[in-house]
Protein backbone atom coordinates (compact mmCIF):
# COMPACT_ATOMS: atom_id res chain seq x y z
CA UNK A 1 0.00 0.00 0.00
CA UNK A 2 1.29 3.19 -1.14
CA UNK A 3 0.48 6.02 1.59
CA UNK A 4 1.01 9.75 0.79
CA UNK A 5 2.77 10.90 4.18
CA UNK A 6 0.33 12.68 7.03
CA UNK A 7 2.39 14.17 9.50
CA UNK A 8 -1.23 13.53 11.79
CA UNK A 9 -0.26 9.87 11.19
CA UNK A 10 2.87 10.46 12.06
CA UNK A 11 1.55 12.14 15.68
CA UNK A 12 -0.66 9.37 16.27
CA UNK A 13 1.86 7.36 16.30
CA UNK A 14 4.65 8.92 18.20
CA UNK A 15 1.50 9.62 20.72
CA UNK A 16 1.02 5.45 21.01
CA UNK A 17 4.37 4.86 21.46
CA UNK A 18 5.08 6.59 24.32
CA UNK A 19 2.09 4.68 26.12
CA UNK A 20 1.71 1.51 27.85
CA UNK A 21 -2.22 2.07 28.78
CA UNK A 22 -3.42 1.03 25.81
CA UNK A 23 -5.41 4.42 24.70
CA UNK A 24 -8.72 4.83 23.09
CA UNK A 25 -9.50 6.74 20.20
CA UNK A 26 -11.12 9.65 22.20
CA UNK A 27 -7.82 9.78 23.93
CA UNK A 28 -6.01 9.59 21.04
CA UNK A 29 -7.99 12.65 19.55
CA UNK A 30 -7.62 14.64 22.85
CA UNK A 31 -3.42 14.47 23.08
CA UNK A 32 -3.16 14.53 19.00
CA UNK A 33 -5.05 17.91 18.81
CA UNK A 34 -2.87 19.79 20.91
CA UNK A 35 -0.66 19.32 18.01
CA UNK A 36 -3.43 19.56 15.35
CA UNK A 37 -6.25 21.65 16.95
CA UNK A 38 -8.35 21.24 13.19
CA UNK A 39 -7.73 17.59 13.39
CA UNK A 40 -11.34 15.83 13.47
CA UNK A 41 -12.23 12.57 15.68
CA UNK A 42 -13.27 11.13 12.00
CA UNK A 43 -9.48 11.40 11.16
CA UNK A 44 -8.03 10.37 14.47
CA UNK A 45 -10.38 7.40 13.88
CA UNK A 46 -9.71 6.91 10.50
CA UNK A 47 -5.83 6.83 10.94
CA UNK A 48 -6.01 4.53 13.52
CA UNK A 49 -8.39 2.19 11.54
CA UNK A 50 -5.37 2.23 8.75
CA UNK A 51 -2.41 1.84 10.99
CA UNK A 52 -4.21 -1.03 12.66
CA UNK A 53 -5.58 -2.87 9.15
CA UNK A 54 -1.43 -2.43 8.12
CA UNK A 55 -0.15 -4.08 10.74
CA UNK A 56 1.78 -0.91 12.37
CA UNK A 57 -0.65 -0.82 15.24
CA UNK A 58 -2.76 -3.22 17.44
CA UNK A 59 -6.63 -3.05 17.67
CA UNK A 60 -7.64 -4.60 20.83
CA UNK A 61 -11.10 -4.97 22.01
CA UNK A 62 -11.58 -5.89 26.27
CA UNK A 63 -15.76 -5.49 26.38
CA UNK A 64 -15.44 -2.11 27.23
CA UNK A 65 -17.25 -1.27 24.22
CA UNK A 66 -14.58 0.84 22.79
CA UNK A 67 -11.35 0.12 20.47
CA UNK A 68 -8.29 0.67 23.13
CA UNK A 69 -4.52 0.92 20.56
CA UNK A 70 -0.99 -0.25 21.77
CA UNK A 71 1.92 0.38 19.62
CA UNK A 72 3.30 -2.90 20.62
CA UNK A 73 2.53 -5.46 17.86
CA UNK A 74 4.46 -8.28 19.26
CA UNK A 75 3.21 -11.00 20.82
CA UNK A 76 1.92 -10.11 24.35
CA UNK A 77 -0.88 -10.49 27.36
CA UNK A 78 -3.20 -7.98 28.49
CA UNK A 79 -4.50 -7.42 32.02
CA UNK A 80 -7.89 -5.39 32.37
CA UNK A 81 -9.06 -3.65 36.04
CA UNK A 82 -12.61 -5.01 36.11
CA UNK A 83 -13.11 -1.99 38.48
CA UNK A 84 -11.24 1.23 36.34
CA UNK A 85 -11.31 -0.60 33.24
CA UNK A 86 -7.42 0.32 33.31
CA UNK A 87 -5.14 -2.15 30.44
CA UNK A 88 -1.61 -2.73 30.79
CA UNK A 89 0.67 -5.43 29.16
CA UNK A 90 1.94 -8.30 31.85
CA UNK A 91 5.09 -8.79 31.87
CA UNK A 92 5.20 -12.56 30.91
CA UNK A 93 6.45 -14.79 28.53
CA UNK A 94 3.61 -15.93 25.62
CA UNK A 95 3.80 -19.65 25.02
CA UNK A 96 3.09 -21.47 21.99
CA UNK A 97 1.45 -24.50 23.84
CA UNK A 98 -2.33 -22.85 24.21
CA UNK A 99 -2.10 -22.73 20.29
CA UNK A 100 -1.33 -26.23 20.43
CA UNK A 101 -3.33 -27.13 22.44
CA UNK A 102 -6.40 -25.48 20.33
CA UNK A 103 -5.34 -26.65 17.30
CA UNK A 104 -5.53 -30.53 18.63
CA UNK A 105 -8.86 -30.30 19.48
CA UNK A 106 -9.98 -27.80 15.91
CA UNK A 107 -10.43 -29.09 12.61
CA UNK A 108 -9.08 -25.58 11.24
CA UNK A 109 -5.91 -23.72 11.00
CA UNK A 110 -4.89 -21.46 14.41
CA UNK A 111 -3.09 -18.33 13.12
CA UNK A 112 -2.63 -16.77 16.94
CA UNK A 113 -4.70 -15.95 20.07
CA UNK A 114 -6.01 -13.06 22.31
CA UNK A 115 -5.75 -13.81 25.92
CA UNK A 116 -6.94 -10.84 28.26
CA UNK A 117 -6.35 -11.62 32.30
CA UNK A 118 -9.27 -9.78 34.64
CA UNK A 119 -8.88 -8.48 38.18
CA UNK A 120 -7.83 -5.50 39.70
CA UNK A 121 -5.23 -3.47 39.48
CA UNK A 122 -3.10 -2.35 42.03
CA UNK A 123 -4.65 1.03 42.24
CA UNK A 124 -8.03 -0.47 42.91
CA UNK A 125 -7.22 -2.84 45.69
CA UNK A 126 -7.75 -1.49 48.59
CA UNK A 127 -4.90 -0.46 51.31
CA UNK A 128 -4.93 -1.86 54.75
Amino acid sequence: MNLRHSKQRDSIKEFLATRKDHPTADMVYRNVRQSFPNISLGTVYRNLTLLADMGDIARIQVGDGADHFDYDTSPHYHFICTKCGRVTDLDMPVTEQMIHSASENFDGEIKGQMTYFYGHCSNCIPKN
